[in-house]
């Protein structure tokens, strides 16, 4: 095993998170083989993915994104943004590469050029230590966003690695489904197929299933983590929650908390407001970032999701088709009272709710600097609600001090923000010495931002 260090396009962070939001793959029907040594893999093809429409098998000499980059085996595109530079990721893992997808009705990712949702890879190491590790795209990405976050550091562990498209991607996920809120509920379930057909893809590879099978993920693959514990608790052995969506009937969630940021970028709403709705002291420097990027667009996207009555023309049929029509607000969104709508609303969002019951080891982090999903209205609250339903002994829960939604805006604000990717990796750690050796972790607690030291590839845990 090798480490490489992660250096991105020295485009701006906007730019880049832009390139992931709008960007689709064409490239080209993915080969049977590709530059692997003679040998280490025998007969990639004889793997069957259970119930999968197509797949692809290849038997590759680097599973890492350093082996990949600029390969139709990953997507760098789709990663930018979540990584600082800087970030130390290992290399060096052959290994067998499954690509392909279930059978779905929509058509949003273009991948490869499948134009095809439900898309999916699965990283078979050769050197394989008996796990498996699932995960979903965060945000409204596609199945490689998370390679350089996770897929390289468990695959140099000796993990086999699973991640899905959440059947349904980009700015206009919510036209997929026939009712509100069903394109958030198939994320859930397509994670469970993936889950089951990683694991026989596994048993096929090695001649025996995974013995211990991990849930984890950032953003909406937080959100997953936590939905996967929660309700399919016996496909997992414990998972880590990196900064995940909390969804409630009723709130908190997305819609409760961003109306207030679209009033305040049409001047309806001060500072104050968004202090008084969670955002924290201290995070104002991230307001304007959030504020073209992320607020506006998030809001309307998933209230699209939820409450497509509210306003049908924006966003309407389709988020936009520039940058510029994506990225606004719609104006509506600045009064947008959850309270008030119709009980459809709460229904729709029922669909995809959260309790809390937790039932397998769960680590959750979150940095106290989170912009889109501020930690007081979201992780503070998903804790509580752990706590409510007697399921703390199976959590721990780590704020990160300075910690924000993207790693990558350390590199503007380095005297300011800390990234959170190190700390997750001890997280990780942390779970699997709980899981399988009864190492109990930390307590929780609040991870202080070092005054010195490589922040970008090392966080002590306590």
């Amino acid at each position: 095993m090798r480490l490489s260090r992660t250096t991105p396009r020295r485009a701006p962070v906007l730019t880049a998170l832009l390139l992931a939001l709008t960007s689709a793959s064409f490239a080209g029907a993915v080969p049977a083989q590709a530059g692997a040594p003679p040998g280490h893999c025998a007969r990639p093809d004889r793997l069957d993915v259970p119930g999968a429409a197509h797949q692809r098998s290849a038997c590759l000499g680097d599973l890492t994104t350093a082996g990949l980059a600029g390969t139709a085996y990953t997507d760098m595109a789709d990663q930018a943004g979540l990584a600082a530079a800087g970030t130390l990721n290992p290399s060096g893992v052959p290994g067998v590469q499954i690509d392909g997808y279930f059978p779905d009705g929509s058509r949003l990712n273009r991948t490869h050029g499948w134009n095809h949702d439900a898309q999916f890879v699965i990283r078979l190491p050769d050197r394989w230590n008996g796990g498996l590790v699932v995960t979903g795209a965060p945000g409204t990405r596609r199945q490689y966003a998370t390679d350089a976050l996770i897929s390289d550091h468990v695959l140099a562990q000796g993990y086999a690695y699973a991640a899905t498209d959440k059947g349904n991607t980009g700015p206009d996920f919510f036209t997929d489904g026939r009712s509100p809120g069903d394109a958030v509920a198939e994320w859930n379930r397509r994670v469970t197929e993936l889950t089951l057909a990683a694991k026989s893809a596994a048993r096929q590879r090695y001649g025996q299933a995974p013995d211990r099978t991990y849930m984890t993920g950032i953003s909406n693959g937080g959100y997953l983590t936590r939905w996967q514990l929660e309700n399919r608790p016996g496909l997992y052995d414990g998972g880590v929650d990196w900064e995940g969506a909390l969804w409630t009937a009723r709130g908190p969630n997305l819609l409760t908390d961003l109306p207030v940021t679209v009033a305040r970028s049409l001047g309806q709403a001060g500072d104050e407001d968004l202090l008084a709705a969670g955002f924290a002291p201290g995070s104002e420097f991230l307001w304007p970032y959030h504020e073209k990027v992320y607020w506006g667009l998030t809001q309307k996207i998933f209230r699209a999701e939820f409450d497509p009555g509210y306003d049908r023309n924006c966003p309407g049929a389709s988020a936009g088709s520039t940058l510029e029509e994506i990225l606004s607000a719609c104006p509506s969104d600045a009064v947008y009272d959850l309270a008030s709508r119709p009980a459809s609303v709460r229904k729709a969002l029922a669909k995809v709710a959260l309790t809390g019951r937790i039932g397998k080891p769960m680590i959750t982090l979150h940095g106290d600097l989170d912009t889109l999903l501020p930690i007081r209205r979201d992780s503070d609250v998903y804790a509580g609600m752990i706590g409510d339903r007697g399921r703390s002994q199976l959590h721990r829960y780590y704020t990160v001090e300075a910690g924000t939604h993207t790693d990558a805006l350390y590199d503007t604000h380095p005297d300011r923000l800390r990234p959170i990717l190190p700390c997750y990796r001890s997280a990780f750690a942390a779970l699997t010495a709980w899981v399988e050796e009864g190492a109990a972790p930390p307590a929780n607690r609040r991870i202080p931002r070092p005054a010195g030291g490589d922040v970008v590839n090392s966080c002590a845990l306590s």
